[in-house]
């Protein structure tokens, strides 16, 4: 039997963890914070018992150089971005020990951003036949719902709101999934220091992208002047959005094989030795 897949972004989880619980979760003595390796497994087993039974779990992290390409197109991509709290990035080689002690795959591809190599993964499972979720806060994997077997899962809101499917993008944001870079490129992503051209907002945006338009069919005598100007910023943007569905991963990396039950986080950190 071949498993559907889930996809989890992993930095999105961590910051999910380090932020979201109400008090610190620390070595029995109180010296040592473990509230990153502790949350993340304890909101990775409970998506699995919620949304994922029977399903592959695969886990990506973006690499510290990930976004070094995109950069070297634009400084500004990413720039504004502060320097993560003490203690966050330094749970990640914790919470790998603890993917591996669970028997959860995971992947950090040197100068790779992680929703590219969601997006490769995804491909691949698709071209298998296998419907895919991807657990993740960023909206650049809006550009994957095209696929009707493509969904996005935010655990963090209420039930009958986690799932996003590509029927939902039209009705919210106006345009289709697959115009995603375009729209984002016209309207900015502040989460990517990407601003986009001055005076379009969302909903102009969606206006100029009515009937599946691509920024080059948008008709000249639609777009002030000064808009004009912007376009080929506009369309640079555009390809910093696009994911990269080709990266060159090694071979086999996913199973197809569903996860085994994941151990509560209490059970993982005293098996790694970490209270």
């Amino acid at each position: 039997m071949t498993a559907p897949l889930l996809l989890v972004d992993g930095h999105y989880l961590l910051h999910r963890a380090w932020f979201g619980f109400a008090a610190r979760i620390t070595t029995r003595d109180k010296t040592i914070d473990r509230t990153g390796v502790f949350g993340f497994a304890a909101l990775l087993r409970k998506a699995q018992v919620q949304h994922a039974d029977g399903f592959e779990i695969f886990v990506v992290f973006d690499s510290e150089d990930g976004s070094q390409a995109r950069a070297s197109q634009d400084s500004d991509y990413k720039a504004q971005r502060p320097a993560p709290e003490p203690g966050l990035i330094e749970s990640l080689s914790l919470i790998k020990k603890a993917l591996d002690r669970s028997g959860i795959r995971w992947i950090e591809q040197d100068g790779c951003e992680a929703d590219d190599v969601i997006a490769t993964l995804a491909a691949t499972a698709r071209t298998d036949g296998r419907a895919v979720d991807i657990m993740t806060t960023d909206k650049d994997c809006i550009q994957l719902l095209g696929d009707p077997s493509v969904r996005l899962l935010n655990t963090g809101l209420a039930m009958e709101r986690r799932y996003t499917a590509g029927e939902h993008i039209l009705p919210r944001y106006g345009v289709l999934a697959e115009q995603w870079p375009d729209f984002r490129a016209l309207m900015g992503d502040p989460a990517d220091n990407i601003p986009g051209i001055r005076g379009i907002g969302a909903k102009t945006a969606a206006r100029l992208l009515t009937d599946a338009r691509r920024l080059e069919n948008i008709p000249a005598d639609e777009l002030r002047p000064s808009w004009t100007q912007q376009w080929p910023q506009a369309l640079g943007w555009r390809e910093m959005i696009k994911l990269d569905t080709k990266v060159g991963l090694l071979g086999n990396l996913l199973t197809a094989r569903p996860a085994a039950p994941l151990p509560k986080a209490a059970h993982v950190l005293e098996a790694l030795g970490l209270w």
